[in-house]
């Protein structure tokens, strides 16, 4: 067992399996399953690459036999930073039938992130592409390593430069020389919380919990051997991976089509050479998606359902969604600790463009309580907690924290502010936690925060959301600076510098005097945010 994990209660843990949440089934073995149920249809599609299910479940064999060869076993963490090809996929696939868990990275973490998430996890491998979006990750790859001991291996999808290319780790596996599988229960993999304090926490979730969420976000959307999901959001993110995500269509015997550019220009094309049937957006690319179609005339007929998740999606936006794309607007609101809620497919037009739907599964507990944890009435708002087959019970290694986000009967509070219809739709109102969505990236004020009081110009900072039409929210930060006023330009460079990923880095900054404070002397984020409202006005 991976030590630093909270597992459920063994009441709980046997509640699931006796009621069929919990099949006993990993993800390697998932996929031998698929192979010979799907053998020769079409399992991904990356670029000209064609994959059917027998070729990918080879290809990770073959992996996975070449990793263990590199020195990588059971519970040993490896960082994929891969965008969105084949090889995500086989790398991810092939750690699972190890036993090893992949630590899911962002294409835009830069070295602030990836050497945190090195040195927590204690990493031993990192897996990277030579290049992607203009940026070199083998650069990325040697500053992180000489910092962070543990991190042994580092492989690279292309030119390898002074690392291992990942093509030549693929081998022919001796079944003598491979270790007993995980078991159903162990963790398959760490993801990333989007973080209220700090950098991210770490979320362990097991074979049996995972997919578990696949089989019931699978039958909730409707999917089928004949789905073809495209995956325009980065692969790494919980919602394109099992909501129902890449892994969700690969469970159901669908086609995956990765695609690593997200505009219309590329996307468009896509789903009509691939007669794509779902995707999956964050409202600001909803919205573009929306306002190229609707200017070009575009239609896209095999196109049954589009997914919108990550923020909050304006109801103006949502009642755009049928009339100009001709499908079923679902709405997704989850998380990567656990609970998603979806609209259903068939539900009435009023609840897919005003609520964020309800649990998926039967066993999902949900409760709405005030700042005291007590109940609050149906329809009003108050904090959102859950638990369920598929909610974690704890962070990795954060037991002081796990402290403050579950409650003692096992509870994870998730810091949004949301109320219940008389049906159990949830409305999400906002957030209670120190949490700036951009367009679906989740930043926390603290980090940055720290970042920017490391400059000598700054004497204290503050960062605050502020709203924005097309991402939701964007940040400023309000500076109080030490001398003279560094320039707006000067800062976002430093921050860049540091390490910091580019959503992260203030959309706006301002330079103040001092900060209004609450009536027990701590910063006022609510009166700064008042004050970019009175200025936005004026």
């Amino acid at each position: 067992m991976l030590s630093g994990y909270q597992a459920w209660p063994e009441e709980f843990a046997e509640l699931y399996r006796q009621e069929g949440c919990w099949e006993g089934i990993t993800f390697g073995e998932m996929l031998r399953q698929r192979a010979k149920l799907y053998g020769n249809r079409t399992a991904m599609i990356s670029g000209e690459e064609h994959l059917t299910y027998a070729e990918l479940n080879a290809r990770v064999d073959r992996l996975a036999a070449g990793l263990y060869a590199t020195g990588i076993r059971q519970y040993d963490r490896v960082i994929i930073q891969l965008p969105n090809m084949a090889a995500f996929v086989e790398a991810v696939f092939a750690l699972f039938r190890l036993g090893a868990l992949p630590v899911f990275a962002l294409p835009l973490h830069r070295k602030s992130e990836i050497e945190y998430f090195a040195r927590f996890s204690e990493a031993v491998a990192y897996l990277i592409p030579d290049r992607d979006g203009g940026f070199d990750y083998r650069k990325l790859a040697e500053e992180v390593q000489a910092e962070v001991p543990s991190l042994r291996h580092i492989i690279v999808a292309g030119e390898a430069g002074p690392f291992t290319s990942l093509e030549d780790v693929y081998m022919d596996p001796d079944p003598d020389k491979l270790q007993d599988g995980p078991d159903s229960s162990d963790v398959a993999f760490l993801q990333l919380s989007g973080g209220s304090t700090g950098l991210s926490k770490m979320i362990p979730r097991t074979h049996d919990d995972y997919i578990y969420s696949l089989r019931r976000s699978v039958e909730v959307c409707g999917l089928s051997p004949e789905s073809v999901y495209l995956a325009v959001l980065p692969a790494a993110h919980n919602y394109p991976l099992s909501s129902p995500g890449i892994l969700g269509t690969l469970y159901a015997g669908g086609t995956v089509v990765l695609s690593r550019e997200s505009s219309p220009d590329e996307a468009f094309p896509l789903i009509r050479k691939h007669q794509v049937t779902i995707t999956a957006l964050v409202p600001p690319l909803a919205l573009i998606w929306l306002n190229a179609a609707a200017a070009r005339g575009t239609k896209l007929p095999s196109l049954q359902v589009l997914q919108v998740g990550g923020a909050k999606f304006s109801a103006e936006a949502a009642g755009r969604v049928k009339p100009v794309l001709g499908c079923t607007l679902q709405q997704v609101f989850g998380m990567a600790e656990g609970l998603v809620n979806y609209t259903r497919l068939d539900d009435p037009e009023h609840i897919i463009i005003h609520t964020q739907g309800k649990p998926m599964s039967p066993y999902d507990e949900v409760r709405i309580v005030d700042d005291e944890d007590m109940e609050v009435e149906q329809g009003q708002s108050g904090h959102l907690l859950t638990r369920g087959p598929y909610t974690i019970r704890g962070y990795y290694q954060a037991e002081e924290h796990n402290a403050r986000s579950f409650t003692t009967d096992g509870f994870y509070r998730t810091g949004d502010i949301a109320s219940l219809t008389p049906e159990g739709y949830l409305i999400v109102e906002g957030r209670a936690k120190d949490q700036i969505n951009r367009g679906g990236d989740k930043v926390a004020a603290e980090e940055v925060e720290n970042h920017l009081l490391a400059h000598p110009g700054v004497h204290d900072a503050a960062l605050v959301s502020m709203p924005d039409e097309y991402l939701g929210e964007r940040s400023c930060a309000f500076i109080v600076p030490s001398g003279e006023i560094p320039a707006a330009a000067e800062i976002k460079s430093f921050l860049r510098n540091r390490g910091l990923a580019s959503y992260k880095v203030p959309d706006r900054i301002e330079f103040v005097q001092s900060f209004p404070k609450t009536g027990v002397g701590k910063v006022s984020k609510k009166a700064l945010r008042e004050m970019l409202t009175v200025k936005q006005s004026i």
